[in-house]
């Protein structure tokens, strides 16, 4: 018990208390799938993303490592006065001198054949160090004379270079003179100053702890500071592999594979933005409620009335109104048995939820590659399917690779689309390529082209097989068509041909017969005329539908806030 006698001393003592965790309880954990799929989305399955890549691709909160291993503040500091020590030691002016008068000695002790002397003399008068490796391979072998005269030149042309760079490029305040040696060690070593520095000043602003290189900064540092740093760059990769485990990245072999559960992940995330950039009187995705013979039950009700279906009847409500008719009534009249009348039944209102087909139509061809143009296409795709997984999963969805050929596409294999490399470079192609032929195959044909009709064929197709009267085409491209089918032979026409435009708008107005919506996102490219806007509008007014003019970064936000938009205006 506490006395006067007792009182002061160790009260009692903290064990294995450590003020700093990483990571910290209260951040959230860092996004790994968005930098993932931004991967795909670029790259597709050309490049996997390797566990270095998403470390530098990730960002964390710099306070949770503030503390933790040796201070990135105290490493600059130390690699900063080891850079101004060097500076303030030599001079660079007598170097300079050495370095000119080594090639010249060099372009001096050369002998040229007569016939290269006139061009020898002007790559050394020019100091043109690609000319003299032309001319080192114009010589008789590899051990001739004049070879290895060329080689030495053009090595101490070399190193001039780089005396003229470290020159140029820090400014020396000291006395010291160098030889040549010496100066092109002190650029090395400058050189790897500044990158080092570099790599700490983003580490210190993005976490990256990963992205700073050990090996150069064990030259420089102490070992202990080094072994330290090397287990927090270990911590910090460790957290990031059980992060993205936990969001859905599966690990194998040193990559990364997208997962189903990373799909929602993302898709969620692209949704949660793109409903934060609408403005907040036009974000409602609830429709109006449309009394009547509705598929979901809403919560507010109506006095019945004759037609109405007794399936949606709210019997809390029609009893409630019973015993409230019934309560004036006095005596045995209570005991009888309790009868409802048409008045009393309430019935829950209704809204309909039709479905809706679409189909979307991605442009694939060779001019998507500009601009990243294919990218926010893929992320439209995204985000449109994410919308219907959870807000309308009745509605069907199905998507088409476009190019010289339409091709349905899995929507799990959307992020590993690719624009087609450009196989011919001619000004005018006229290609007719007969597809029955068992010696042409597809692989064969240039992919590059962009066919139109052959998309909306195949999509009239798929969404003839919907049974709904709500029918759409999403058609995303840059410009004209430039291919098209007639019954099984395939034109190629580059520039845009008059019969191209005229089988795709024939294709069109099939898809109006059949009540199919077409709405074309015109993105913007850098080969786009006036001609492609006519095309757009031509397009949409002989089958009466839409056209829109979009930038490339905003498409997603475009495509779904029509589709809402649709929505509403098929429930009204």
């Amino acid at each position: 018990m506490a006395n006067r006698k007792s009182l002061g001393g160790v009260i009692h003592t903290y064990q294995k208390y450590d003020p700093v965790r990483f990571p910290s309880p209260t951040e959230p954990p860092p996004d790994l799938v968005s930098s993932a799929f931004e991967h795909m989305l670029m790259f597709g399955e050309r490049r996997e993303l390797t566990e270095a890549e998403l470390a530098r691709a990730v960002r964390l909160d710099p306070s949770q490592i503030a503390n933790l291993g040796p201070s990135i503040d105290a490493l600059r500091a130390m690699l900063e006065e080891r850079k101004r020590k060097i500076l303030a030691k030599y001079e660079t002016r007598k170097v300079l001198k050495r370095a000119r008068k080594a090639f010249a000695n060099a372009a001096a002790d050369a002998r040229p054949p007569s016939e290269h002397a006139e061009r020898f003399h002007q790559a050394v008068f020019t100091e043109q160090l690609r000319d003299l490796e032309r001319l080192w391979y114009t010589a008789e072998g590899d051990n001739s004379p004049f070879a290895r005269q060329m080689m030495h030149l053009i090595e101490r042309l070399g190193d001039k270079y780089q005396v003229d760079e470290l020159a140029s490029k820090y400014e020396f305040t000291g006395h010291e003179t160098m030889t040549v040696p010496q100066a092109l060690e002190v650029k090395d070593e400058l050189e790897k100053i500044d990158e080092l520095l570099r790599q700490l000043e983003e580490a210190a602003e993005t976490a990256q702890i990963g992205i700073i290189d050990l090996e150069m900064l064990s030259e420089f540092a102490e070992p202990g500071d080094v072994s330290q740093l090397s287990a927090l760059q270990q911590q910090v990769q460790d957290y990031l592999r059980e992060m993205a485990e936990r969001q859905g990245l599966e690990q194998s072999g040193g990559t990364f594979r997208l997962t189903p559960h990373a799909y929602r992940v993302f898709q969620g995330k692209l949704l949660e933005r793109l409903f934060s950039e609408i403005d907040a009187s036009r974000t409602g995705r609830h429709q109006g409620d449309i009394v009547g013979e509705g598929a979901v039950e809403l919560h507010s009700t109506k006095p019945f009335e004759f037609g109405d279906s007794v399936a949606n009847m709210d019997v809390v409500g029609t009893f409630t109104n019973a015993l409230l008719r019934h309560g004036s009534q006095q005596g045995s009249e209570l005991k009888k048995t309790l009868r409802l009348k048409s008045e009393d039944i309430e019935i829950h209102k209704t809204r309909n939820t039709p479905k809706c087909a679409t189909c979307v139509v991605m442009d694939m061809s060779g001019s998507m590659r500009y601009d990243g143009q294919y990218i926010n296409v893929k992320r439209m795709a995204l985000a449109l399917q994410g919308l219907l997984r959870s807000e309308y999963p009745g509605d069907y969805l199905s998507f088409i690779e476009m190019y010289s050929f339409a091709k349905t596409v899995e929507p799990g294999k959307v992020v590993n689309l690719m624009p087609k490399p450009v196989t011919i470079s001619n000004p005018v192609v006229q290609l007719g390529l007969d597809m029955s032929r068992e010696d042409i195959s597809e692989q064969m044909v240039p992919p590059h082209f962009t066919n139109i009709q052959h998309s909306l064929s195949l999509a009239r197709r798929l969404l003839a097989a919907q049974d709904t009267p709500n029918r759409q085409v999403v058609l995303i491209t840059d410009g004209l068509p430039t291919a098209h089918f007639e019954q099984e032979v395939l034109y190629l026409l580059y520039p845009p041909d008059p019969r191209t435009e005229a089988a795709t708008l024939r294709e069109g107005l099939l898809c109006k017969r059949e009540g199919i919506t077409i709405n074309l996102f015109l993105l913007p490219s850098w080969s786009q005329t006036e001609e492609d806007v006519r095309f757009a509008y031509r397009l949409a007014e002989s089958t009466t539908g839409r056209v829109f003019f979009t930038a490339g970064t905003d498409l997603d936000r475009y495509v779904v806030w029509d589709y809402l938009s649709r929505r509403r205006e098929i429930l009204g």
